[in-house]
């Protein structure tokens, strides 16, 4: 069963969202060469908590911290530490979550860190804009695999326009999320189009988006989280929480001024 909400509901989803995205702005902006994952973490736990809010990540599964920091080659569910300071030259992917009167928000972006190579800006930006593809995708009478068509086939036309096959990290992908951060249906980031439920108005989706310079294929750390590329090319991942409305796609976790 996939969750239907009212609209009032996803409005209470979207006050959720907006404390999501005022921690990643403030986390975006913080993050620079010298600044472990650990600092970047405290100020998310706190701003999420200032606003009254509880980080959703934080003691999910026994995950120890309430942002997920994922350095060039680990792609999803990096673990923030004191010792992993960033240094120029590195792709930063932040997932963050919070929940607000039971409802969650999650959203993630992709940040260099001081200057970056310029494939490595591409490969962002291709995450990014394949994202945004699977967002205009997400109306009422399409089905959930014309989400990850469209994902897909941006995908493919960013890598035709930098010259590069980008990799569609295998195995992950978005998700429903409501009264539970992770719920059905699941999102593939790739398919064939027509397939799936019927996206309704009061769905709402996570729709993230992990691709890599090289391989599709990923190795999980001893740590039992952090998830790395096989071939240890650098990866970026955005996500957006979306609802599925009348008049279109609504992003939950969009910054307040667009």
């Amino acid at each position: 069963m996939i969750e239907i909400k009212t609209r009032g509901q996803l409005e209470a989803m979207r006050a959720s969202g907006l404390v999501v995205a005022k921690a990643l702005t403030l986390m975006a902006a913080h993050a620079k060469a010298g600044v472990s994952t650990a600092e970047l973490d405290q100020l998310a736990e706190q701003t999420i908590r200032d606003a009254g809010a509880v980080p959703s990540f934080k003691g999910y599964h026994g995950f120890p911290a309430s942002i997920c920091a994922s350095v060039n080659q680990q792609v999803v569910h990096g673990i923030p530490s004191r010792t992993q300071v960033l240094a120029d030259g590195d792709l930063l992917s932040i997932d963050c979550g919070a929940i607000l009167d039971g409802w969650h928000g999650d959203s993630a972006l992709t940040i260099p860190i001081g200057t970056v190579t310029e494939a490595e800006l591409k490969l962002s930006e291709a995450t990014r804009t394949s994202m945004l593809a699977g967002i205009e995708a997400a109306v009422a009478g399409a089905k959930l695999s014309d989400v990850s068509f469209a994902i897909e086939s941006e995908t493919i036309a960013a890598g035709e326009r930098d010259g590069v096959e980008y990799g569609i990290v295998d195995g992950y992908g978005g998700h429903g999320i409501g009264t539970k951060m992770h719920m059905d249906p699941f999102l593939p980031n790739y398919g064939k189009p027509g397939k799936g439920p019927r996206l309704k108005p009061g769905m709402a989706i996570a729709i993230e988006p992990m691709l890599t310079l090289g391989t599709d294929q990923t190795v999980e750390l001893s740590d039992g989280w952090t998830v790395v590329t096989a071939d240890k090319s650098k990866a970026a991942h955005w996500e957006h929480s979306v609802a599925i409305t009348e008049d279109g796609p609504w992003v939950l976790t969009a910054p307040e001024e667009g």
